[in-house]
């Protein structure tokens, strides 16, 4: 155990949930024991009379009632499944370096080693106990123990505690270099020396399984008698909990310190160096899921190499920021994903288990939900991003009833054009009031949700309002610099600005629930290397991240404006989509970001003034009249 003051700490924490759970069985054994005492006295005659006969059966009927519910909940709470964290699992085989740097770790810390690693698509790593039955899959029986002549030694290794596994964060493996993520593990490993503690490992057990017995009891189920039996279960698991969270929690927090006391001893100075490339990591990692990961799994796409591509955002990071120069230059250490023998094949399966549990992916590929490499990203994604959204806010636009009149000239009159956009978006009168009127008309606004869902309920803004988006490009409108007064809501300030709005967010919202009601269907796969532990969580909870917070009317027409911008610029000027690793997707104009067409948009959707907006497509050559390619 060590002398840590942590680790004893941690073990007189432990000792007190055992002695709630002690208190639990007494008070269960109470009416028992009475009854006992009772018919005792009545055998030898020491409680004889009228009334005693009457006492002894109330008393052993409540005895056998308690002693029942006693082992309803103590098999709940023993075979109750742990809740555990998705990871992709690393055989030793497909990473011997890794399991050997992990082993000498242990060693030197004079701990046990973890009985396994495991990855996971965070910036994080901890020790998981997957000792639970439920976690590991059915173990084959031998003709020996079929036969009987093995029930021994099989009992006897069933109940030899194992090791924790070790769960690491993928960024880390290809962010940090082996010494770096060598003392960034030291104070992980060092707590499984406290972990083997029997009285930790018990009390542990114990929580665990009421935080189990609760989650079952409070799930749905069908029949009311089983709801009744679950909810008194689920009561008892939950007082029990009440009174062990304190003291579990202390213990947890003694295991930490004894941990970080005795990893003090190793690479302790490098591990002040490696923090900081921790707090570096999440923020690359962070940016690239929401500027990057998530415009694709839209577009039914899922970057393959994200850990590769956390690294490349990171650099682009280290380029731009003075704060983080240096940073680059220990790109010449070795990395530590070549502990592993394919990282390439580990990253495919961190990126679709990044898929699954921040956007709720399905578990296999097909031709919905397909991989893309980075070097097809702005063709496969950020192109068909664009014209996708041109084409919705074109529909949009038809179920209004907005002309396709184009200037004259033009050789498709009918055709899908940027003017056709921005002349309806041009203000002819001034804007409305920003802080009475926060919303469309009411008239205005049911007849713009009726023409766009096709029936005479209305729709409110809010109940339209899509999952958020974040902002798909460095031309986005509301990254950049400058931006204009408008209503707190998110509402644009002009009548049209605020009336297209809420029929493209009831438009969007239709999308997506239909989207959503084609992926609800159960998926089957196989937990095997290489892969997540897909056959030990609920399919039905994804996504159990998701990156989507609530988008604004205003930010939803502002990209539906700049992606409509972007297609005539691709159509007509020459421009090309492109990767930005910190910003997401990007037009490209004579190969270089265009990072100034936000406050351009935002005058025209916020003020209806399309003056900037037109010297800037008129610098570039842009053709606001010339129809664009849709999807």
């Amino acid at each position: 155990m060590g002398v840590e003051l942590g680790a004893h700490t941690a073990r007189s924490r432990a000792l007190a949930v055992l002695r709630i759970r002690s208190r639990a069985l007494a008070v269960a054994l109470l009416p028992a024991a009475v009854a006992v005492v009772l018919l005792v006295g009545g055998s030898t005659g020491h409680t004889d009379g009228p009334g005693w006969g009457v006492v002894r059966a109330v008393v052993t009927g409540v005895a056998v009632f308690v002693l029942l519910c006693a082992v309803g909940v103590a098999l709940l709470v023993a075979r109750s499944r742990p809740a555990m964290s998705p990871t992709v699992p690393v055989a030793e085989e497909s990473a011997p370096d890794l399991y050997r740097m992990v082993r000498d770790l242990a060693e030197r810390l004079e701990v046990p080693a973890p009985s396994a690693i495991a990855l996971t698509p965070d910036c994080d790593s901890w020790l998981e106990d997957r000792t639970h039955p439920a976690h590991g899959p059915p173990r084959p029986e031998s003709a020996d123990e079929m036969e009987g002549g093995g029930r021994g030694l099989t009992s006897a290794h069933r109940r030899t505690p194992a090791a924790p596994v070790l769960v690491i964060g993928s960024p880390f493996l290809w962010w940090m270099r082996v010494g770096e993520l060598r003392a960034v593990l030291a104070p992980v490993v060092a707590g499984t020396g406290p972990s083997a503690h029997p009285d930790i490992a018990a009390a542990r057990r114990f929580v665990r399984g009421l935080d189990a017995a609760v989650a079952v009891a409070s799930a749905p189920t069908r029949g009311p008698l089983t709801r009744m039996v679950l909810g008194v279960a689920g009561w008892v698991a939950r007082i029990l909990l009440r009174g062990c969270r304190v003291h579990a929690a202390e213990m947890e927090r003694g295991v930490a310190t004894a941990a970080a006391e005795r990893a003090q001893t190793v690479d302790y100075g490098l591990r002040i160096v490696a923090q900081e490339q921790v707090g570096l990591a999440y923020a690359g990692w962070d940016r690239l899921l929401t500027r990057v990961a998530l415009p694709a799994w839209r577009m039914g796409r899922w970057p393959s190499r994200l850990d590769a591509g956390v690294v490349a955002a990171l650099t682009e990071l280290s380029r731009r920021d003075r704060l983080a120069e240096g940073f680059t230059s220990r790109l010449g250490e070795r990395p530590a994903c070549d502990l592993l023998e394919e990282p390439g094949a580990i990253d495919e399966a961190t990126s679709l288990l990044a898929a699954r549990l921040f956007h709720g992916g399905p578990a296999e590929t097909g031709p919905d939900w397909a991989p893309v490499d980075w070097a097809e990203y702005p063709d496969e994604v950020v192109d068909r991003k664009w014209r996708t959204d041109a084409a919705r806010l074109h529909r949009v636009l038809d179920g209004l009833g907005v002309s396709r009149t184009a200037e004259p000239g033009t050789s498709e009159p009918g055709g899908p054009t940027l003017d056709r956009v921005m002349d309806h978006l041009t203000a002819r009168t001034p804007p409305r009031p920003t802080e009475a009127d926060t919303f469309p008309p009411p008239e205005a606004e049911r007849n713009a949700t009726e023409v766009a869902t096709g029936s005479t309920e209305a729709t409110t803004p809010a109940e339209a309002t899509a999952p958020a988006e974040v902002t798909e490009s460095g031309a986005t409108a509301y990254e950049a610099e400058g931006r204009h007064d408008s209503d707190e809501d998110g509402v644009p300030a002009t009548e049209r600005s605020a009336e297209l709005a809420a029929v493209l967010s009831a438009a969007l919202a239709r999308e997506e629930a239909a989207v959503t009601a084609e992926a609800a269907a159960p998926s089957t796969s196989s937990a095997g290397q290489g892969g997540p532990d897909l056959a030990l969580w609920d399919d039905g909870a994804l996504p159990l991240f998701p990156l989507q917070p609530p988008r604004t009317g205003r930010e939803l027409l502002g990209d539906h404006v700049t992606a409509m911008v972007c297609c005539a610029a691709m159509d007509t000027a020459g421009a090309l989509p492109g990767l930005d690793w910190l910003d997401g997707p990007s037009l490209l104009v004579n190969g270089e970001r265009s990072a100034d067409l936000g406050p351009r948009v935002l005058s025209l959707i916020e003020e209806g003034d399309p003056a900037p907006l037109r010297a800037w497509l008129q610098a570039l050559g842009v053709r606001a009249e010339k129809p664009v390619r849709l999807v």
